[in-house]
């Protein structure tokens, strides 16, 4: 059955916020503190979701993941650059600077839940994306790539969460740089 997977970079406090600091926060680019080894390549896991999903992201995370990855000629990059892409925008009126992306055509959750009857939808970043799929109780699986470090403020993965999410850990392994790949999957499922 298709999933609708959240992966995230997460500080141990739960913040998500700025991670590479490219928003400038006095908080921002944890990440960056433990090595390449715990940012690079596939971190989530996607493997085959990669080529079989569509990715949905917000304005933001688009600018930023294109940014890096629209021109690079690495199997992870043409992965991403082949990989359909839908853009949640209320400014962008042109998503053609990265393979394969389009603007989104109707309400987020209408759409995410007619994907996912279908396909794995996968949201990395995009907070305020996260956000409306949280409070809906739309996502099955997170995929947390979890950095050894507390930031005290910014905003958290379940910032938007109405009611405690009953979850399980699927697996929990070492990522590189003292950060752990962790995957939590909703109890029961959807």
């Amino acid at each position: 059955m298709p999933k609708v997977i959240v992966g995230e970079f997460v500080t141990l406090d739960g913040v998500t916020e700025d991670p590479d600091g490219s928003n400038g926060t006095p908080h921002g680019g944890w990440m960056f503190r433990y090595g390449p080894d715990a940012v690079a390549g596939d971190k989530f896991r996607l493997g085959t979701v990669l080529q079989t999903g569509v990715k949905v992201l917000g304005r933001a995370t688009w600018e930023l993941l294109g940014g890096i990855f629209a021109s690079r000629e690495d199997d992870f990059a043409r992965a991403l650059a082949a990989m359909e892409k839908i853009v949640v925008s209320r400014t962008l009126t042109d998503v053609s600077a990265w393979a394969n992306s389009t603007l989104l055509d109707g309400d987020l959750l209408d759409v995410v839940r007619e994907r996912a009857r279908h396909q794995d939808v996968v949201v990395v970043g995009s907070g305020s994306v996260v956000d409306q799929l949280v409070a809906h109780d739309l996502v099955d699986e997170f995929r947390l790539v979890v950095f050894p470090l507390v930031v005290g403020k910014g905003h958290r993965i379940f910032d938007a969460a109405t009611a405690p999410i009953d979850l399980e850990l699927v697996s929990s392994e070492e990522a590189g740089g003292g950060a752990l790949r962790q995957v939590y999957a909703r109890k029961g499922g959807r």
